[in-house]
């Protein structure tokens, strides 16, 4: 065999290698992800919509999402993109407050094309 045969084999194997490697990982993540939508859970859809899980069909794959109250969805469980973990604040960014003045008077957001003079400049010390 020539160089080029042994060379074409390797890239051969390693990209096989690797899709084996992906195809391993999407179904350990789409595992995870099945065992977190359960009832209760607040999920969005492949489409977009954000609700949380009435109930589960394990038998036909069906689930009822309530995406605003009273309106109850009949999807697929397959739709179910991800699973919405709650947001926790930082506690170093609880406390920042908004912009103020020499005056401690709030500033509001500058119209569009409006500059605040003084803002963007260091202050003097001395």
């Amino acid at each position: 065999m020539d160089l080029l045969t042994v060379v074409m084999l390797v890239v051969l194997a390693v990209l096989i290698f690797f899709m084996f490697r992906n195809s391993r990982k999407r179904q350990r993540d789409l595992a995870n992800l099945q065992s977190k939508v359960v009832v209760g859970a607040d999920v969005m859809t492949n489409f977009g919509v954000y609700g949380r899980i009435l109930s589960l069909d394990e038998e036909n794959n069906e689930v009822l999402l309530e995406s605003t109250p009273g309106t109850v969805l009949k999807l697929h469980r397959q739709v179910i993109a991800r699973v919405v973990e709650p947001k926790t604040v930082d506690a170093s960014l609880a406390d920042v407050s908004p912009l103020t003045d020499e005056t401690d008077t709030v500033i509001g957001e500058p119209e569009y094309g409006e500059r605040l003079d003084g803002l963007d400049k260091p202050k003097n010390d001395e």
